[in-house]
């Protein structure tokens, strides 16, 4: 993502406080919609069904798409393996068992201010970054390519899997994508460049969202004593939030 896009507003200190508590209210809102939709979809993102018998199962069976499935899979493994995760090209086979559950982290990305050597680390309340569950979560994979945890080349190699997998996974059950369209959601796959260009699969909610200005988040950050912020939630766009179906229909009988 680039921080340029975004919209940013003036605030005072008055309406940064109510703004952030409105924000926090709609984000544990957001975050506890998007746990129930995930764990109701739940069997639909079978990975067995994509990648057949380069899955270790008990089944071991193969499936239409399989063969065409993994060498996808191993092409974008192998695009962003290396740097900076320092592993090898190719994966082995069977894979790992990958679980029916789907993990959202929060979107991240970093913020440059001119003058300031550290950047802001900026997550925001209505997108997120989905991939099949591990033990190496997004925030974990981060930890170690920035090393400040220890890197476990196997963790990682699942991590870029578990990720990975989700992206080719919409692609070939496009139907999937759609019901989480259909809920509102915005699906895209994007490229976490702090993860070496790691493709993922992104999640928006339909709720613009902004930032103060750059003199503004150092003045929140300086007095918090920590290089982070989030992104605040547009309360004046819930009243616009698009109805999909409704402009579908209507598109229609123009």
């Amino acid at each position: 993502m680039n921080p340029e896009t975004i919209t940013r507003k003036n605030l005072d200190n008055a309406e940064f406080v109510q703004l952030r508590r409105a924000t926090d209210k709609l984000a544990a809102f957001l975050n506890k919609r998007l746990s129930g939709h995930l764990e109701v979809l739940k069997p639909l993102f079978i990975a067995r069904s994509l990648l057949g018998s380069y899955l270790k199962s008990a089944s071991m069976e193969d499936v239409p798409v399989s063969d065409k499935a993994f060498a996808d899979l191993q092409e974008r493994y192998s695009a962003v393996c290396e740097k900076p995760f320092g592993l090898p090209k190719k994966l082995p086979t069977p894979l790992s068992p990958i679980a029916t559950q789907i993990d959202a982290s929060p979107y991240r990305y970093t913020l440059e201010i001119p003058g300031e050597s550290k950047p802001i680390a900026v997550s925001s309340p209505t997108r997120w970054v989905l991939s099949y569950r591990g033990e190496c979560p997004l925030s974990r994979l981060r930890s170690m390519v920035e090393g400040t945890e220890p890197r476990v080349a196997d963790e990682m190699r699942q991590a870029l899997v578990n990720h990975l997998a989700l992206v080719v996974f919409l692609k070939y059950f496009p139907a999937v994508g759609q019901i989480l369209a259909d809920l509102r959601y915005r699906v895209e796959v994007e490229t976490l460049q702090d993860l070496g260009g790691l493709p993922v699969v992104t999640l928006t909610a339909p709720l613009p969202t902004f930032l103060p200005t750059n003199d503004f988040i150092l003045q929140v950050t300086q007095l918090s004593g920590i290089a982070a912020f989030q992104e605040i939630i547009d309360r004046e766009a819930i009243e616009g939030i698009p109805d999909l179906l409704k402009d579908s229909l209507r598109d229609l009988v123009a």
